[in-house]
């Protein structure tokens, strides 16, 4: 009796341990993966015969000779897109029309003569000067009208004349360079180490005033040259009165004078201090 009983023990102790199950998991695994891919190439089987009906109407679409030799035509338009090149969709040729130069001259002009118009009792005195090109409009003041020896703070006499002019600035829609120039004799107090600080203050304190009667401060930008930019002959006392001033220029484009100067400064003289003056003020 004994004997079934240790036969049956050892044929539970064999099953517990049986450890292979997993072959069977992992055989239902593979089979499953292979079904897989097995479906994924048939779904990514290409149509032939539709692929090559797209590449040759992408090939005779680039192979169409164009209809000029620039992409996009400046002045003169183009003539109108053909019917075939509406059929394969391509698109009309950008037009880029520039401003006639004519125009912007004579608008040039018409600022110039309002300004003189405004500014005609210093213009006849010599005090003020007006010229314009294409490009520009500039009102160079004499600094006498302006300042005292030395300072940047503007005279009582100036205000009449800059408010004037303010009036017919404010309603144009021009940026406005004020430029500040001095003579070659040098100014060294605790306010202006140099004519540089001297030049850009007294160009400032013009824009300051231009702000307050009203014209927008991002059309203005006040420019110090110092002496850099004479006009006149720094070595005669007349020469210098010429070379002190200040410009105020109304631009046709916001660029237009910055290149010019750029240009300007690679070929304007430049005149040395006087060898005479040591010391000084710049009136």
């Amino acid at each position: 009796m004994r004997k079934p009983v240790s036969s049956r023990r050892a044929r539970t102790l064999e099953e517990s341990e049986n450890v292979d199950r997993w072959l069977v998991s992992y055989a239902d695994f593979v089979t499953l993966l292979f079904a897989f891919f097995v479906v994924m190439y048939a779904i990514s089987s290409v149509n032939e015969g539709k692929y090559r009906v797209l590449s040759d109407t992408l090939v005779a679409a680039f192979k169409i000779p164009p209809k000029s030799n620039e992409p996009i035509q400046i002045g003169k338009p183009l003539e109108e897109t053909s019917t075939e090149q509406k059929v394969i969709g391509v698109p009309k040729p950008i037009r880029v029309e520039q401003p006639k130069v004519e125009d912007q001259k004579v608008k040039m002009a018409r600022i110039a003569d309002r300004v003189r118009s405004s500014l005609s009792p210093l213009i006849d005195k010599n005090f003020i000067k007006v010229t314009h090109t294409k490009l520009w409009v500039e009102i160079e003041i004499n600094t006498s009208i302006l300042y005292s020896s030395g300072s940047a703070e503007l005279e009582i006499e100036a205000f009449t004349p800059l408010k004037k002019l303010a009036t017919v600035l404010k309603d144009l829609p021009n940026h406005i360079d004020v430029e500040g120039h001095t003579d070659n004799l040098p100014i060294r107090n605790r306010i202006f180490p140099s004519n540089w600080e001297l030049s850009a203050s007294r160009a400032a304190s013009v824009v300051h005033l231009f702000e307050k009667q009203g014209i927008a401060p991002n059309r203005l930008a006040a420019i110090g040259f110092g002496q850099f930019r004479p006009i006149g002959n720094n070595n005669t006392v007349k020469g210098r009165r010429k070379n002190r001033r200040v410009k105020v220029v109304i631009l046709a484009d916001k660029n237009s004078r910055r290149v010019n100067a750029i240009e300007k400064t690679a070929v304007a003289p430049v005149t040395a201090p006087d060898a005479t003056s040591s010391t000084g003020t710049t009136p």
